[in-house]
């Protein structure tokens, strides 16, 4: 390994200091992803880890060495969510105070488990980058340790552990290794830890395309902050690499590839459909790089599903947004004459094209429609793109004017 980097040694250790903290996730065969790809894929589920994500494991390594000084006035992080959690349960279990700063829009479920799991959480900013600056200024003026989300090598270590089970785990030799990547320590950890062990490995990042930070910076040869970011997975909406986490990619990892908003929604679905497996966004990014085939992928593969905590609502809304991209769930407005009949004259039409109407919304007022109109606005079932298509093809040349939601 390059001067500067995590070692194996560290993982290792960080991995004795875990025990009985953090659980071996289990390591599972894809037999859907498998014959999507017509190769072996396994999918290493730190979905199922204690906080319902792997930051329990850096967060844990890096707070419980602290010394006394440090453990008298507590740390601080802030967190989107995941490593909230994380820290709230590592400083809970080390008996040492946490502050949490979380975006004011944070969700509900991950404000809550991280009061759960013990921290004092304040909510400020529209977003990650707001709630960093004030914790910096909590650590600041009250001396408390600052855990940053990533760019530590303790931390580093801590998710490293993540690639030592997959090795061992593993029932042949692992060929590439796909990991959703926001600041980047989980992929600086299990890049250490698996070219150690398995020096022909591939490692494959997979950013959000509304939040790409590393191909810019690795195009620059420097870290480059964002100023811009919009994307569904907030755990790996990250403006910029840290200097660490940087060199680390830059050394270790042989390609990041992105994904799209629609694509992580279709890997979310298909998650929950086909593996029975509940993930966040940026859990599902990993799927979604593989669904698409992105990079050189060598089997056999394992995809890491970095987290499951995801606000219901916010997985209603994935879910059809998924299944819209994937041509299972139209909606869609058109106009009817405001009279007896109309309406079901259209639903009639739909359902001799094999469409299941599964919502229905009909206004008789408004900007949109003349006094002998009805706006109707639908929500429908469909079977794929071609039929959507076919859908708005048939209802058109009845007479109807269709137009996307």
């Amino acid at each position: 390994m390059a001067e500067g980097l995590v070692n194996i040694e560290q993982i290792e250790d960080a991995r004795k200091r875990l025990e009985g903290v953090a659980v071996q996730t289990p390591l599972d065969r894809s037999r859907a992803l498998s014959h999507h790809i017509d190769g072996s894929v396994f999918v290493k589920c730190e979905n199922l880890q204690r906080t319902g994500s792997f930051k329990i494991r850096g967060a844990y390594n890096r707070i419980s060495r602290l010394g006394p000084e440090a453990r008298s006035t507590g740390v601080v992080a802030a967190s989107a969510g995941n490593h909230a959690q994380g820290v709230a349960l590592a400083a809970s279990l080390s008996k040492i105070p946490s502050t949490v700063f979380m975006p004011a829009g944070a969700a509900l479920p991950k404000v809550e488990a991280t009061r759960r799991y013990g921290a004092e959480v304040h909510l400020t900013g529209k977003d990650f980058g707001a709630a960093f600056e004030a914790a910096v200024e909590h650590a600041q003026k009250t001396g408390a340790e600052f855990v940053h989300p990533f760019d530590h090598p303790h931390i580093i270590a801590g998710q490293g552990t993540v690639g030592c089970e997959i090795v061992e785990q593993m029932p042949e030799e692992v060929g590439t290794v796909v990991v959703p990547v926001g600041g980047g320590g989980l992929i600086s950890g299990i890049s250490v830890a698996v070219k150690s062990l398995r020096p022909s490995a591939r490692i494959i990042g997979v950013q959000a395309t509304g939040a790409a930070a590393f191909p810019v910076s690795l195009e620059a040869g420097k870290p480059v902050a964002l100023e811009d970011m919009s994307t569904i997975a907030d755990g790996i909406a990250a403006n910029c690499p840290g200097d660490m986490t940087y060199a680390h990619v830059e050394e270790l990892v042989d390609e990041v590839v992105c994904v799209t908003d629609e694509s992580i929604a279709q890997g979310l679905v298909y998650s929950a459909e086909r593996m029975k497996l509940v993930l966040e966004p940026s859990g599902a990014s990993g799927v979604a790089a593989v669904l698409e085939q992105l990079g050189d992928l060598r089997p056999p593969i394992v995809v890491v599903l970095s987290g499951g905590n995801i606000d219901p609502m916010l997985l209603l809304r994935v879910i059809r947004f998924g299944l819209s991209a994937s041509g299972r769930y139209f909606a869609f407005r058109t106009r009817i004459n405001d009279e007896p009949g109309a309406l079901a004259a259209l639903l009639a039409r739909i359902a001799e094209l094999g469409a299941n109407v599964v919502g229905v919304e009909h206004h008789r007022e408004g900007a949109r429609v003349q006094l002998d109109e009805v706006d109707v606005a639908l929500q429908v079932e469909t079977k794929g793109s071609p039929h959507i298509a076919e859908l708005v093809s048939e209802l058109g040349e009845a007479g109807y004017v269709v137009e996307r939601l």
